[in-house]
């Protein structure tokens, strides 16, 4: 397909298919003339691919690069590939290793992690990102105990558990990173949606007019 169709399907303007080739994002097509260049499905599945981490994970280009030569080096292996794209894409958290209470988060994040026998490596920005919640927590009165934990914690097993069941193994390789964005993303919105509405849903029930009158 030529440059033109290429921008139909993708929904992308030339000159941004242009600037992706230039940054090394999207391989060039193959040459048919002196300014001509022909491109195939698979420029069109990168493009979707690009599209999704810069417009659904709104990542800089940089750190699309990072992906995009996780998923082109064969050597990187799927999981490694996940973890880059989950790393880019989560909220940073400043860590604070030096204050004496963010210390004490982050050894509760690091003992929990150990109990569950979860494999997180040491240097996940979850952790640091989970510590500052505990910190946070503590600092409004309400400390982190594991009655209170438990619930989270086996909601976000199952939930894992599904999306990693549903990453597609065979294939282009980044048909598994649009499948991790989107449920890193945009499945994170719906999750605290459907979270909202059961809360009002569960308050309704226990504080509402009807629940009062019985």
């Amino acid at each position: 397909m030529k440059i033109s169709e290429l921008s139909d399907r993708s929904g992308l303007p030339v000159q941004t298919i242009k600037y992706y080739i230039r940054e090394g994002l999207l391989p060039k097509g193959a040459a048919t003339a002196a300014t001509r260049a022909e491109y195939a499905d698979e420029h069109l599945e990168r493009l979707r691919l690009i599209r999704a981490l810069r417009e659904v994970g709104d990542l800089s280009v940089a750190a699309v690069k990072r992906i995009i030569g996780a998923v082109d080096d064969e050597a990187v292996g799927l999981h490694e590939l996940l973890g880059t794209a989950a790393y880019t894409l989560s909220p940073a958290a400043e860590a604070r290793p030096d204050e004496p209470d963010w210390r004490s988060a982050r050894e509760d994040v690091d003992a929990i992690v150990a109990e569950l026998g979860w494999q997180v490596s040491p240097d996940a920005p979850t952790r640091d990102l989970l510590a500052q919640a505990f910190l946070a927590l503590r600092r409004l009165g309400r400390p982190i105990v594991w009655t209170d934990l438990r619930p989270y914690i086996e909601a976000a097993t199952i939930i894992a558990e599904h999306e990693i069941g549903g990453i597609p193994v065979e294939g282009e390789r980044g048909r598994a990173v649009q499948t991790a964005v989107a449920t890193n993303v945009l499945y994170e919105k719906v999750l605290l949606a459907l979270r909202r509405m059961a809360q009002e849903d569960a308050s309704a029930r226990r504080f509402g007019a009807d629940a009062e009158s019985r």
